[in-house]
């Protein structure tokens, strides 16, 4: 029996997000002590303790509780992201990082955020990656991917007959959000999303701001 062309039905991987998740916890580590609140070792921590049963509840079929922990460390990660962006915004009058410092502290920060809501798309778009495999179709209801956009007809020529958004994708569409401080290639289409976007670029524009002007200070 021969497959339908258009069924998807392979499983969506899950290491990409992992390792996302602990890029973050040691991206914050590496920060300058004056940019965290709280011990250095507590955001790492708390990613690999939640990040353990989060596994385990999608191995074991517990999809509520996946998704449910998921946005409890996507959350906690934000919130700690807008807290070290605020005490850079106040560091910077206080010229107390050298050049070399701020701007070494703005990558991180910049990478962190293009992560964080990089995690944020790909756990909520469509009603999570589960729900996105489950559907047997594109999956995406938030963002207007360019796979979408073209005819069922003709997908084939372009080898995304099969296609589903995945979370290199979504890491793109973050990525070019806050380099570009809008959306590029893929329209955005659920007011949540949108929300989200706006405090993503709002950040990026924030840490590119400073880092504008201490450059102007300095020279």
């Amino acid at each position: 029996m021969v497959e339908p062309a258009g069924k998807i039905d392979r499983p969506e991987p899950r290491w990409q997000a992992v390792l996302a998740l602990l890029a973050v916890g040691g991206i914050y580590v590496a920060l300058p002590r004056a940019l965290i609140v709280g011990p250095k070792w507590a955001l790492p921590v708390f990613i690999v303790v939640l990040l353990t049963p989060t596994v385990v509840a999608h191995r074991t079929g517990k999809l509520s509780w996946n998704r449910t922990l998921g946005i409890i460390i996507s959350s906690v990660i934000t919130l700690a992201l807008i807290a070290s962006v605020g005490l850079l915004v106040a560091a910077v009058p206080s010229h107390k990082e050298t050049p070399v410092e701020l701007l070494s502290s703005g990558a991180e920060l910049w990478l962190t955020n293009v992560l964080v809501f990089a995690l944020w798309y790909w756990r909520l778009d469509g009603g999570g990656p589960t729900r996105r495999h489950t559907e047997n179709k594109f999956g995406s209801t938030s963002f207007l991917f360019p796979q979408m956009q073209i005819p069922h007809d003709e997908r084939s020529q372009f080898a995304c007959a099969r296609w589903r958004a995945r979370f290199v994708d979504y890491l793109f569409l973050a990525f070019t959000q806050s380099s570009t401080f809008g959306p590029t290639d893929a329209p955005l289409l659920a007011r949540w999303a949108k929300v989200l976007a706006m405090i993503q670029i709002l950040i990026s524009l924030t840490i590119v701001i400073l880092l504008i002007s201490r450059a102007v200070g300095v020279l």
